[in-house]
Formats: structure tokens, sequence, C-alpha cells
């Protein structure tokens, strides 16, 4: 892709973010999400393949029904309430629209089927960035609504979870496996949200590091499958021995990083009267922990049978960036002692 483009492209997605996290208006911020959706189909389709075409209509139907129910839903509250603000909505039809909206744009279940077909259409840099940056303006959304029915975001979130572990168990394509860890880490985001929001933007953070790790592994290694990771070792020997650390962070195994935000949800709804609800969450991170244990299974313990001839691969140099791969394992590795200063952040 031409440069110029790729900046243009880019800049939109930023200033998209940007003016939905601003706006206070409905407009504004519908006018964020749609500019966010259009600039990202270029980049889906980029490499013309049928597959990246098939995904990037999925992902423009899929955003323009959500985009059209949270127009109407906008309208219908300025017609019930008489104003466009997002944090004065208190009427429940068009706060239950806006949430099921919001959750159809960031793949919520069982508003998630369309998440792992569109991210297995794609390249591993537009997935890091569907998986990531994407999800950053209707989660901010979701944070200023005042939910009138509690319920419902405790049912998407354990629904969330309980599909993200369940829908990753019999598959082999690792983007697929990431939407579904994806969908999982939404679900326990969403479970938190009403009670103690900066604990559900601390995990968002936390997820976004560990799926950045996950993904630029992946894509040193231009693995797209588990058989195909079999031959990781004779390509980065040193890295192979990392990926079960990032793997088990994003399962939520102490000592690694991805242990402080589930363990302080748990405490969280525990404390808000709702043991049923983090045992059931709890119970479903070993889905979730399932896969991950698969891949680094394949990645680690599993040799292939082929030969590799000539120069070993690990001994050829490499033109990739390792930089951000390097701080990324490193902050899904070790942040774990650094709870404490995240509580005291938390109780501000």
């Amino acid at each position: 892709m031409n440069p110029y483009i790729l900046t243009t492209l880019l800049f939109s997605l930023g200033l998209g973010t940007t003016l939905a996290f601003m706006s206070s208006h409905w407009l504004l911020a519908w006018m964020g999400l749609e500019i966010n959706t259009l600039a990202i189909i270029p980049l889906m389709a980029q490499c013309h393949h049928p597959r990246a075409v098939e995904a990037t209509t999925k992902y423009f139907l899929t955003q323009a029904t959500a985009a059209a129910t949270l127009m109407f839903a906008a309208v219908t509250n300025a017609w019930i309430e008489g104003q466009w603000d997002i944090t004065q909505m208190s009427h429940p039809l068009p706060t239950t629209i806006i949430t099921v909206a919001l959750a159809l744009k960031i793949g919520l279940a069982p508003l998630h089927s369309w998440m792992p077909e569109v991210l297995q259409g794609l390249t591993l840099s537009t997935g890091l960035l569907m998986s990531t940056w994407q999800k950053l303006a209707p989660f901010i959304l979701l944070l200023q609504i005042q939910p009138t029915n509690p319920n419902l975001l405790i049912f998407l979130g354990i629904a969330s979870t309980f599909i993200g572990g369940w829908g990753g168990l019999n598959q082999t394509q690792l983007r697929k496996i990431l939407a579904y860890s994806s969908i999982a880490h939404l679900g326990w985001m969403l479970l938190v949200l009403q009670f103690c929001p900066s604990l559900s933007l601390l995990a968002l953070i936390t997820y976004f590091v560990m799926t950045a790790a996950a993904f630029t592994t992946f894509k040193m290694n231009n693995a797209t499958s588990i058989s195909s990771l079999t031959m990781m070792w004779a390509k980065t020997p040193v890295l192979t021995a990392m990926v079960p650390l990032i793997l088990l962070s994003l399962g939520g195994l102490p000592p690694l990083t991805g242990f402080m935000p589930k363990w302080m949800i748990i405490v969280e709804l525990s404390k808000q009267g709702l043991p049923l609800i983090a045992t059931l969450a709890a119970l479903s991170a070993l889905l979730s922990l399932y896969f991950y244990l698969r891949i680094a299974y394949a990645s680690t313990l599993t040799v292939s049978p082929n030969t590799t001839m000539g120069t070993p691969l690990w001994r050829t140099h490499t033109t990739q960036t390792t930089l951000p791969l390097a701080l990324t394992l490193t902050m899904t590795a070790v942040l774990l002692p650094l709870t404490p200063g995240a509580l005291a952040m938390l109780s501000f």
C-alpha cells in the first residue's frame, strides 16, 4: 500500500477514536465510530484475496447494522427525553438498544459470530488492529452509559466468557483462537463494568498488551495455524521459550500479568454480592486455558517430522522490528508485582 494512503488511513483511525472519546453528543460519537469503520476497511481488503474481501464485506455489513441501531436508539432517546447527551440517558429502552448495538460493534456474545470469521480473513497486522484499537471507541461509550438494567451487562459478560472459551476449543487456526480469546476477555471486562469502571479499563489495557505480544510473535514466525508452530524452534528458539509465558498470561495464571485483572475482577464481583457469577467466570477461564495450552504444547514440545536443510533459520539475519515484541512480551510476563500500584490508582 502507498505510504501516503496508509498514513491517511491510520490518521483517520486515530481521529475517529479521538472523536468518540471526546464527544458528549451521540451524533458526534456516531460520526467517530463511522470514521473508524471506514478507515479500517481499505486496510482489511488491501491484499485483494477473496477471503479478505469476504471478511471486509462481513465486517462492513455488521458495523453498518450496529451503527444504524445505535443512531435509532439515540434518536429514540432524543424523542423521549429531549436531549442527546451520552451521560444523561435514563430511559431503559434507548439505553438497552444502545448497549446491544455497542455489544454488536465489539463482538460480545451472543452477537459475536462475525468476529472469528472476519479475523480469519485478515493479515496478522490488521488483525491486531481489529482486536485492540477498534474496540477502544465502543468500549469507552459503554463506560459512559449508566445502565438501567444491570442484569443485561452481567448476561452479556458471562455469555461472552463461556462462548469465548467453548468456541476456541475445536479451532486449529490461530486467528480464530485469538478472536474467541478476545470475546472471552471482553466478557470479563463487561462483568465488572458497572461496579468498577476503572478496573474494567485496567483489564482492557492489560488485554491489549498481551494480545499485541501474541500477534507480533505469530507474525514474526508467519504462523497462521497451530501446526505451523511446530517449526518455530528452528526460526526463533529464544522466542519459542517465551511463548508459553504469553499464552499462560492470556489464560490468567500467576505469577504473570494476566492474573492481575482476573483476580481483581473476581474480588470485586464477590464484594458486590455476586459469588456465583465470580465462580462461573473463574470456571470459564479453564476453557480458555485449554486452547492456550494446546498452542504452547505445539510450539514448544512438538518437533516437526520434516528435516530442515541448509542454514538454520535462526542463524539468518531477521529484518523484522523486534522492539515492540520485546516490550509487550516483557510487560506480559512481569507486571504482576505492580498490582499494589494499580490498586492505588483505582482508588482515586
